[in-house]
């Protein structure tokens, strides 16, 4: 039975993989209403819901406003955008630009799937882009020296908390910042709810996905100048055994079970609106999950690092990002698209529009400071925040080939810290995620090199 489903699925790869190509060069081929005389640049992007419109109104902003290119944006949400992108390629018809979210700007350049910004911009530009946007803006782009992305929105993370619950459960008003992760770990025990016997909510839960931000505040770097994988460093162990402690105060079933909770709440509601938390680390995406007659409920602080440690970072930051596949047919449109929805080369009053309409956080100070997204910041404060923040010092994933297996070995590694009974002490078990990821660096010769 098991050697006649290898003989079928061997016999069936073929005409899926042809079908899928069919599927794809349907997709990225030129479609019929492109005005005569302009070229289609096709944009393949991850955005659905109400996110998608924004996308629709930017495509058509752009091509009113010059008659050379037509952007046509194409929907491909979900997973397996490497699939989906290396088939295109394959069957010679890529898309001419693509936005992600993902860690994928070195694994995609290592294997030669990208074009760097300088075979598309003239030089005068790429130095230029390399002034103009945020230093985490430019190195998330960044690989090997070589500029292979446009950033167009950062993802910040800080603290956000419920003035009310501090108020009632500590007796004070909530401070307006935290001085150190000693006074957040006092606040998350004074925060404490129980019921009839039974943990309702509790202060603040560390969630092992943020292993990553806290990491760099308590003063590690997740790569070394070499590019070496270094999560094990002494200062990202000793910011895992500060989220394990609140494995040993409440129970992995306890920590468990409100994670298995958060996932459960209707509609992907924000915890912090559940009563859940009087403090929870998110993006500054939540700000629009919080209805405007209750923003000021909230407020934002910036993370806290250690007592007696002087401040490193702000903590950690991804992004989207513009790339351009080698082999496709409007790498100059793709450009200009580019350069219309990040706001470089004169642009940034076009940026500062699109980026009120999406919630989005701009790569470059440029963009921050044109009037209409300063209007916008001044009518959403607690968004505000977070932009101050991204202009701090905000450490990127590392760029290297294997970011996103590297991201996945690290979560798991505080997973198993936070989620088990009895785990490996943390050393061992970030010891082992480096081991891990580094064999496989070594292995395809990724090391990256510094911008």
């Amino acid at each position: 039975m098991q050697k006649s489903l290898r003989t079928w699925f061997m016999m069936a790869l073929p005409l899926v993989l042809a079908g899928s190509l069919a599927t794809l060069a349907w997709i990225t081929r030129p479609q019929s209403g492109i005005p005569e005389g302009r070229e289609e640049v096709v944009f393949w992007h991850f955005w659905g819901g109400s996110d998608r419109a924004v996308v629709e109104d930017i495509v058509d902003r752009f091509n009113h406003s010059q008659e050379q290119y037509h952007v046509r944006a194409v929907a491909m949400p979900g997973n397996n955008l490497d699939m989906k992108m290396f088939l295109a390629v394959t069957g010679g018809d890529p898309p001419d630009l693509i936005n992600q979210d993902d860690p994928i700007v070195a694994d995609w350049a290592h294997r030669g799937a990208l074009m760097p910004l300088e075979e598309i911009a003239t030089e005068e530009e790429v130095r230029q882009l390399e002034d103009w946007l945020f230093p985490a803006a430019r190195e998330l782009g960044s690989y090997q020296g070589r500029l292979y992305g446009l950033c167009n929105g950062l993802d910040i993370r800080a603290l956000y908390y419920n003035r009310a619950i501090i108020r009632e459960r500590t007796g004070q008003p909530a401070p307006e910042r935290l001085e150190s992760i000693e006074q957040l770990d006092e606040l998350a025990t004074a925060c404490v709810l129980r019921e009839e016997g039974r943990l309702t909510s509790l202060g603040y839960l560390p969630d092992p996905r943020r292993l990553w931000a806290w990491g760099v505040v308590f003063g590690g770097r997740f790569t070394d100048e070499s590019g070496k994988v270094t999560c094990d460093d002494p200062e990202i162990v000793q910011a895992l055994q500060w989220m394990v402690r609140y494995r040993e105060r409440w129970g992995a079933d306890t920590l468990a079970a409100f994670r298995q909770g958060d996932q459960s709440l209707p509609g992907k509601t924000f915890p912090l609106l559940a009563g859940r938390y009087a403090i929870v680390m998110d993006g500054q995406w939540r700000v629009r999950d919080i209805p405007a007659d209750r923003s000021g409920e909230f407020g934002v602080w910036p993370l806290p690092p250690p007592a007696g440690r002087t401040r490193q970072a702000e903590g950690w930051v991804n992004g989207n990002l513009f790339l351009v596949p080698r082999g496709c047919r409007t790498p100059r449109g793709a450009w200009e698209f580019m350069k219309f929805w990040s706001g470089f080369g004169g642009k940034e009053a076009e940026a500062a529009r699109t980026c009120s309409q999406g919630g989005w956080i701009p790569p470059s100070q440029q963009v921050v400071d044109q009037p209409q997204f300063q209007q916008y910041l001044r009518e959403n404060p607690l968004f505000a925040r977070f932009v101050q923040l991204a202009a701090g010092d905000q450490v990127p994933t590392p760029v290297i080939p294997g970011a996103r297996m590297y991201y996945r070995e690290v979560n798991q590694a505080a997973e198993r810290a936070l989620y088990t009974d009895n785990p490996a002490d943390a050393g061992s078990l970030l010891e082992a995620a480096a081991h891990k990821v580094q064999q496989h660096l070594d292995r395809i010769g990724g090391r990256r090199e510094e911008p």
